[in-house]
């Protein structure tokens, strides 16, 4: 059995790679998916030890509303990590330096925001309701400097991703 040390470590080098992103790219998820697509020996080693600690929940130890969620470093080089177990939609959010999410199918055909599993990217002080259809998912949030709000959307953010009914 793994355990949340254990799979920090085994995130390190998906880290090294997220680190140098930029989420306002207009092509960070072509990035993100050319040089850590679903199939590289690190990503799947990340999805089986996710999958485990879900499983036994030792990540996404916590649940509101139907989705079950954990952090998993509050800062790892300038990035915060956090795990998220959904089939449905959660609480609606505005990312003041972008989000770097990794989307991981666990049952159905899923989609987050409509997007299928895979790299998911938003830009700087945008606002989403993070949603999954058609099935449930694992998601890794990498979210640069932790920055994370709750809440409506604020004036002057820009509403992206498939917003939940």
């Amino acid at each position: 059995m793994a355990t949340k040390e254990e799979f920090l470590a085994a995130l390190a080098p998906l880290l090294d790679v997220v680190r140098g992103v930029n989420p306002a790219a207009p092509d960070a998820v072509g990035e993100l998916g050319r040089r850590l697509p679903l199939d590289h020996p690190a990503v799947e080693n990340v999805r089986t030890m996710m999958r485990q600690g879900v499983d036994q929940r030792w990540l996404c130890e916590r649940e509101n509303a139907g989705v079950r969620y954990s952090r998993v470093a509050k800062d790892v080089g300038g990035l915060s990590v956090d795990a998220v177990h959904m089939s449905t939609a959660a609480v609606g959010h505005v990312h003041p330096q972008g989000e770097l999410d990794l989307c991981f199918a666990v049952e159905g055909n899923p989609r987050f925001d409509g997007n299928p599993a895979g790299w998911t990217v938003y830009a700087p002080n945008t606002w989403h309701v993070p949603t999954v259809e058609g099935g449930s998912m694992d998601i890794l949030y990498f979210l640069p400097g932790g920055a994370i709000t709750f809440g409506p959307c604020p004036p002057g953010a820009t509403p992206v991703g498939k917003q939940a009914p």
